[in-house]
């Protein structure tokens, strides 16, 4: 088992979202004490016998005024069993961009829902987004259950709409727990809950603290975007050339064939450098300088790889995307496709299939992709880049979709990742959905 768990929390607007993670930060004393000062002060001047936690997490001044999350909030605490990354991120349907970054990295998604209101709309859309991106455990947290009166019918409907959801987008059924809480008052979040009787699984802490968790694949085949090339020139170094970036995927060691992509030319490593010294090997997540054998015309934006298992250097990209534009997307236009630390020309070529995340049914050949949209699609691009399947490597199989004119971002674009397989029972020859997407 990993002893670092990494976590995105997601919901509507006014689900308790920020209030569950500091209630999770709070009573797991992972708080400073100056920081929960400034926060029972902040409380007390609105007003509040009791602080109001969510302060813990929404940080930005608009988001305080508001009462809404805007920004993804990564917060950091531990427990003497593991370790948590936590991504916050917002609930408003305009921020979906911001789901999306969140949970780009996750283990384990925490999707909260009202218990008056159950399964909605953004719930819907969040799983969905949640299965596109691979994050293969999900936990419901059916929050705010004192406004239930703690009632178990409530919950086990809520929690029978939910798994029929999401195992139709593809999560297994054992990948997906339930567990009634109330973010504000600490039920069932850290310490179990004397008024839910009927409930006999994990607290949500405890969940956490047990889940299986599977480590980076460190035996992945090597990935390595280049970020900036290393030329000091200095009396000391006059003829050092190093290629310094983040491992993104897989180990590298001394003595390594690697590939140089998208030219494919092959060299091999003779050194690992770092601020700290010198390394033999370096697994991904570590930012190191590769010193090579060759002299090569290596840029920034080129790929080192594994040369026994390169990626595949294409023009043309099968992608599922996520629209995150109100400009909506049409076939043929023009864009610009950042994937790792490249950037280059591209155009949409075709429009294959619209997902519908509520009614789980897919529309073919549609006109356009809207505002958080996801669908299959085409792209060209005016230079062959290497690339990875997403289902083999979450890093170098995504890529972002950007705007020419302006730089905005339009779209997280995903290599190959098919969308869910929908059985003859959950959807009609027509397109139709068959299941009901609650109310």
């Amino acid at each position: 088992m990993s002893d670092l768990l990494r976590l995105a929390t997601a919901g509507s607007v006014d689900d308790g979202k920020s209030t569950l993670v500091g209630r999770l930060l709070y009573d797991t004393k992972s708080v400073l004490a100056d920081t929960l000062d400034a926060v029972h002060r902040a409380s007390a001047d609105r007003g509040l016998a009791t602080p109001d936690l969510s302060l813990l997490v929404d940080g930005l001044r608009s988001e305080r005024e508001q009462g809404i999350t805007i920004d993804v909030a990564y917060r950091y605490f531990a427990t003497p069993k593991r370790s948590f990354v936590l991504a916050d991120t917002p609930g408003h349907v305009q921020y979906t961009r911001n789901t999306v970054t969140g949970a780009s990295t996750a283990q384990l998604g925490v999707l909260l829902v009202d218990a008056r209101k159950g399964v909605i709309e953004q719930t819907r859309r969040h799983a969905a987004v949640l299965a596109l991106l691979g994050v293969p455990r999900l936990v419901l947290a059916v929050n705010k259950i004192d406004l239930v009166d703690f009632d178990e019918v409530t919950f086990s409907r809520i929690a029978k709409e939910f798994t029929a959801h999401a195992t139709a987008l593809g999560f297994a059924e054992d990948a997906v727990v339930e567990i009634p809480v109330s973010a504000l008052a600490g039920d069932n979040v850290v310490e179990r809950s004397g008024r839910t009787p009927w409930y006999g699984g994990p607290t949500l802490l405890e969940h956490l603290e047990t889940v299986p968790v599977e480590p980076d694949p460190h035996d992945a085949p090597f990935r390595f975007p280049v970020q900036y090339v290393i030329r000091p020139r200095t009396a000391e170094h006059p003829d050092y050339r190093g290629y310094a970036g983040l491992v993104a995927a897989g180990t590298v060691r001394v003595g390594d064939e690697v590939a140089v992509l998208p030219n494919g030319l092959r060299t091999t490593v003779t050194g690992i450098d770092t601020a700290d010294g010198p390394l033999d090997e370096a697994a991904a997540g570590r930012s190191v300088t590769l010193l090579l054998e060759h002299d090569l015309d290596i840029s920034r934006g080129d790929l080192i790889a594994a040369a026994a298992v390169p990626p595949t250097v294409t023009d043309e990209l099968d992608a599922t995307v996520c629209w995150l534009s109100e400009k909506p997307l049409a076939p043929g236009a023009r864009v610009l496709v950042k994937h790792g630390t490249r950037t280059v020309q591209a155009i949409v070529t075709r429009l294959r299939t619209r997902f519908d995340e509520q009614r789980l049914a897919s529309t073919d050949a549609p006109g356009s992709l809207g505002l958080n949209e996801i669908g299959q699609v085409n792209l060209r691009t005016a230079e062959p880049i290497p690339v990875d399947d997403y289902a083999r490597h979450r890093r170098t199989g995504s890529f972002l979709v950007i705007d020419a004119a302006d730089g905005s971002t339009l779209a997280a674009g995903l290599v190959g990742a098919p969308l869910p397989e929908l059985d003859d029972d959950a959807v009609g020859r027509d397109g139709h959905a068959l299941v009901s997407p609650g109310p």
